[in-house]
């Protein structure tokens, strides 16, 4: 009987991780939903999974709104790139923030963060190989914005996000993940920063990103199937 996709990748996970000797408990599943109703959601959630992915913010937004009664312990995650006039709606409704890239978005998250929620947690996406097409700091500026993003109220930034260009083998998988970890650890102890987060991983080099220490990987299709295509 084969496994469930959750299931499945769960068990990547954790094999990935015993390679790595790690605990897989270090590795947080984000399951992203985007594009994929409620109540798929809801199904997934109903099998344990707790957090969630998002790229649009008025579908996220609708969803979120549809779910939170009767699953107010459901985490929510924007990890797509962002527009200054969508800030509020993130600062309002999400807990985590993955795909800072301009001290902007950061300020006026920070400005538009309620003050009876918790600090938003925040992650910078840097531009781990340089593409024209991907957003994300480049990696010799991602320290100076860490340390601006650090000391901005209601947030707290985390660590570093990334989505390398597609690599085939894990050797290659890996070296783009490694110079992320790399850089995450420089930045922290040039800028005195407690970052615990790498956000970096999708279904088709999770294992190479845990095996250079993902903390976060971000899933989808392989939880929800084919996805749909986006909403305009």
């Amino acid at each position: 009987m084969s496994l469930d996709p959750l299931a499945a990748v769960h068990q990547r996970i954790a094999q990935a991780a015993q390679q790595a000797r790690r605990d897989p408990r270090s590795i947080c599943l984000l399951a992203v939903s985007k594009t994929f109703p409620a109540s798929e959601v809801a199904r997934v959630a109903a099998l344990g999974q707790t957090a969630f992915g998002e790229n649009y913010v008025q579908e996220a937004v609708d969803k979120i709104t549809a779910l939170r009664p009767d699953w107010p312990g459901l985490q929510w995650h924007f990890i797509g790139p962002l527009q200054s006039n969508k800030t509020r709606e993130v600062a309002v409704h999400f807990d985590w923030m993955h795909s800072i890239d301009r001290l902007k978005i950061a300020q006026r998250l920070s400005a538009q963060r309620p003050a009876e929620l918790p600090p938003l947690q925040v992650c910078i996406e840097v531009n781990v190989d340089g593409e024209a097409s991907k957003s994300g700091v480049p990696p010799e500026q991602a320290g100076a914005m860490a340390a601006a993003v650090a000391a901005l109220p209601g947030l707290r930034l985390r660590g570093l996000m990334g989505i390398p260009a597609p690599r085939q083998g894990l050797a290659a998988q890996r070296q783009p993940f490694a110079q992320l970890r790399a850089l995450r650890d420089t930045i922290a102890a040039e800028h005195g920063l407690e970052l615990d987060t790498l956000s970096m991983g999708m279904s088709a080099d999770l294992e190479a990103a845990i095996l250079e220490g993902a903390t976060m990987v971000r899933v989808g299709s392989a939880i929800f199937g084919p996805r749909a295509k986006p909403q305009a």
